[in-house]
């Protein structure tokens, strides 16, 4: 079996994050929180964890997700909460601790994070509203349609605020660096299992169905679906062509080809996104492919430097696949005449990666330190990421090379002779090949949190 990365062994990746570094961490987001206040003209933010809803005609609760300027703040996180915060005055965090004989109990504050809030708690969902009365000034952050009943003469959600808060979540602190090598760990761990399982099918002959990849998956992550940032894509032989491959096939196919999977986890609300690539045979075209995309990722990876701008390393992508598709002998072209007609774009049609931390796409990659709106390169335009690299940027990396026929069968038909259909051909039944890291910009070089996660568990 080929395979892109080496794969993590079955040491416990779930190590705890070092619990000290977090008042620092809380300390620089009030700041950052304070000065997005300056900026936007308001005296004081509300921000609210967030409620969830039921399904329409239904009383099973869709499921929730922290708001992510909530989790921001607080490393627990529960519905029905809300942090008031004041420049100069101890942040007020009004904690919902119901009497609950239907569901699980929030924890308990911990004083090792709980110390840092005026701290109180209320049985009822709403009861913590009477605290907050003056709403002069007042900037109220979240979307529980109660934020709007509540507080009519509040600012809800202003933009210029939200920008200041997004801006000041594109850079991380050593906590929530923290954060996310542990998520990382936890996803690599888990990548490693379902690797293990696909070779173990391949070797004995046998085949293997994609949810029960995904299960393998789970059991290794030790996280269920709610838990993990985002659902799973795993897509066997033709399946790794749908680049948001979700509808897990239940049964296995005839023949085992190919294994993409793209999953990831979650660590104190913060998300690792991985992807591999894996094929069935050791020295087919597929698994030349795999290496050749493996290598031209870790080109683009050494490329994130702080002050690079992200749009350069975007279309310095396509020329690395053009390459690799000229060498493999898959596209008769040279680079430039392949990035002139678009081809390119044919078999690499989504942007190189995004940002990474409270969210999967985290907030700001499209926007300047203003709020303006920063372009896309023309003829790319699914980029999630426009903005220069800096210090303490956390983003995906992840190039791809598929065989999609709606894309590629018109340029075919246009001029046949620039393709190599038979190699085409042989490529169809594995899809396509996606190798995607999680990557620091540090002042130096950059930290691949991905590969050291999986060199961690050798």
């Amino acid at each position: 079996m080929s395979q892109a990365a080496t794969p993590a062994s079955r040491h416990d990746a779930n190590q705890q994050i070092d619990r000290s570094l977090y008042p620092q961490h809380l300390q620089r987001v009030l700041r950052l929180i304070e000065r997005a206040l300056e900026q936007s003209g308001h005296d004081r933010v509300l921000i609210h964890s967030g409620a969830a809803s039921d399904y329409f005609l239904d009383d099973r609760q869709i499921p929730w997700h922290v708001n992510p300027h909530y989790a921001w703040l607080l490393p627990v996180h529960s519905q029905h909460c809300a942090v008031l915060i004041e420049p100069g005055q101890t942040p007020r965090l009004f904690l919902q601790q119901p009497v609950d004989f239907w569901h699980a109990p929030p924890q308990t504050p911990a004083a090792w994070w709980a110390d840092h809030f005026e701290l109180q708690t209320h049985a009822d969902s709403y009861s913590w509203l009477d605290q907050v009365n003056d709403q002069a000034g007042l900037a109220v952050i979240g979307d529980d349609p109660m934020l709007a009943q509540r507080f009519q003469t509040a600012a809800i959600n202003p933009a210029r605020l939200l920008h200041g808060l997004h801006l000041g979540r594109t850079v991380k602190s050593d906590w929530e660096i923290g954060c996310l090598r542990q998520a990382s760990a936890i996803a690599a761990r888990a990548h490693s299992a379902v690797a293990e399982a696909f070779a173990a099918a391949v070797a004995s002959n046998t085949v293997v169905s994609e949810l029960d990849l995904h299960l393998v998956y789970q059991q290794a992550a030790r996280q269920c679906e709610t838990e993990l940032p985002y659902d799973n894509i795993i897509g066997l032989n033709e399946h790794g062509a749908v680049l948001h491959f979700t509808d897990l096939q239940k049964q296995p196919p005839a023949r085992l080809h190919s294994l993409l999977i793209d999953a990831g986890a979650s660590a104190t609300g913060y998300a690792a996104d991985i992807t591999r690539s894996y094929s069935a045979s050791a020295n087919d075209l597929h698994a030349q492919l795999i290496l050749a995309v493996d290598e031209l990722q870790q080109q683009l990876v050494a490329m994130a430097t702080a002050g690079t701008d992200y749009r350069d390393l975007q279309l310095q992508a396509h020329r690395l696949i053009a390459t690799a598709l000229q060498d493999l002998d898959i596209v008769r072209l040279d680079v430039d005449a392949q990035l002139q007609q678009g081809i390119t774009s044919a078999f690499f049609p989504h942007g190189l990666g995004h940002y990474l931390g409270l969210q999967v796409h985290d907030v700001c990659g499209l926007e300047d330190d203003h709020g303006e709106p920063i372009a896309r390169p023309e003829g790319h335009p699914f980029l999630r990421l426009t903005r220069k690299l800096e210090a303490g940027n956390v983003l995906t990396i992840e190039p791809g090379i598929y065989i999609i026929d709606q894309l590629l069968q018109p340029l075919q038909a246009q001029q046949p002779s620039a393709f190599n259909s038979s190699a085409i051909d042989a490529l169809r039944p594995c899809g396509g090949v996606r190798i995607e890291d999680d990557v620091l910009v540090t002042d130096a070089a950059p930290v691949n949190l991905t590969r050291e996660a999986f060199a961690a568990h050798v």
